[in-house]
């Protein structure tokens, strides 16, 4: 933790954040969004789930409508009301803590909300045209799975996963150039989500290719719960994990934070 701490404090570390930090504010969960895709196809949501996982029954609906734009704004409405950003003390901890960029790969928009609600200017990153705006001091939040105000950005179907993971997008590039130099803390993922274990192994071959001398940057995910095995998985490809005794998730990640943003 002291190793991480002393990045934070540095300007060094770079924050990528997960579903799991807007699942704090009580947004809908994954299988809402599979009925609403199931309804706008005229299909019952329980039979549907039986087609497929996520990502190809997304990809039936990309196929079927031509494009995702009714179902993307479906999520921006329902996932942007009702919600009071100052009550979340987790985003408030983003907002105010020393990360020169976060990377997340969450669609909505409560980042940006949180920071414009206090008063942190920031630049949205979403595609390739948005990197020439960057400024030095300004924080830059990436949306590393795209934003509800470009759909052609937004990896939400099977064909763009797979694109997605080829690693060679202007985002994939920029993500390798940040963490040549800075360490990467990863939090509100699930440690059995296999994009993200397949981003981690795709750092790590990145890091073995490029690192000078053997030294390669430390990053760090965040679990509520200890879990030896994943610890040891993931510590080969140069990922330390920290956990907490915490069983609530939010209360976990809400008082890891406060230890770090404290620091």
């Amino acid at each position: 933790m002291e190793t991480l701490k002393e990045a934070y404090r540095s300007g060094s570390l770079i924050l990528f954040v997960g579903a799991g930090v807007s699942a704090n504010l009580g947004l809908p969960p994954w299988k809402q969004l599979i009925d609403e895709i199931a309804l706008q196809l005229d299909y019952d949501p329980d039979v549907f789930h039986t087609y497929g996982n996520f990502l190809a029954l997304a990809e039936y609906y990309r196929l079927k409508k031509g494009n995702i734009g009714a179902l993307r704004s479906w999520m921006d409405r329902e996932w942007h009301k009702n919600v009071d950003i100052r009550a979340s003390e987790i985003h408030r901890l983003i907002v105010h803590g020393k990360f020169s960029s976060i990377y997340t790969t969450n669609y909505d928009r409560w980042l940006e909300i949180a920071h414009d609600t206090y008063g942190k200017p920031y630049l949205k990153i979403a595609n390739a045209s948005d990197l020439v705006k960057a400024q030095e001091g300004i924080r830059q939040i990436i949306k590393f799975h795209g934003d509800f105000d470009d759909d052609s950005s937004i990896v939400l179907a099977e064909t763009s996963y797979y694109e997605r993971l080829q690693f060679e997008t202007p985002l994939d590039i920029k993500l390798r150039a940040d963490t040549l130099s800075k360490a990467v803390l990863f939090i509100g993922y699930s440690l059995s989500d296999t994009n993200i274990r397949l981003l981690f192994y795709r750092l790590s071959k990145m890091w073995s290719r490029y690192e000078p001398s053997g030294v390669r940057p430390i990053s760090y995910v965040f679990s509520h719960m200890p879990n030896p095995v994943q610890e040891e998985v993931l510590s080969q490809w140069g990922i330390r994990m920290l956990s907490s005794e915490h069983d609530d998730p939010g209360h976990a990640l809400t008082c890891f934070l406060k230890e770090l943003v404290d620091a």
